[in-house]
């Protein structure tokens, strides 16, 4: 089964719904799926998180597998610095983790994003 994290833009209530949602379906015994969101309060948070160079950070990623910083760094021909301040910004959200070796990798197989220009 492929791992996938659905990333997007919505409100606390929104958010807090869907959880209470989830719990009372528990709580009647119905089948409850395990699904991983990333939701920011607005698009302009979203954009700023995600810039374009940590997209390509991910594919990088993704496509190659397991690296480190330095060689993270070598492959995109960026700066150390920058991409670990990338790689932990990306970390602390959870798009992507450390293998016990210390590598970093993106545990997802699909990152799905959505934006909506009027709800």
């Amino acid at each position: 089964m492929k791992k996938q994290i659905k990333i997007g833009v919505g409100g606390a209530t929104g958010t807090a719904k869907g959880f209470i949602d989830a719990w009372k379906r528990a709580e009647r015994d119905e089948k409850v799926d395990t699904e991983h969101r990333l939701y920011f309060e607005n698009l302009e948070t979203l954009l700023k998180t995600l810039t374009a160079g940590r997209w390509v950070l991910l594919k990088i990623l993704r496509t190659n597998g397991p690296m480190s910083i330095r060689a993270l760094a070598n492959e995109l021909g960026r700066d150390y610095k920058n991409i670990h301040t990338d790689v932990r910004r990306l970390e602390l959200i959870g798009l992507i983790d450390r293998t016990k070796d210390n590598k970093i990798e993106v545990p997802w197989d699909i990152v799905e994003a959505r934006l909506m220009l009027a709800a």
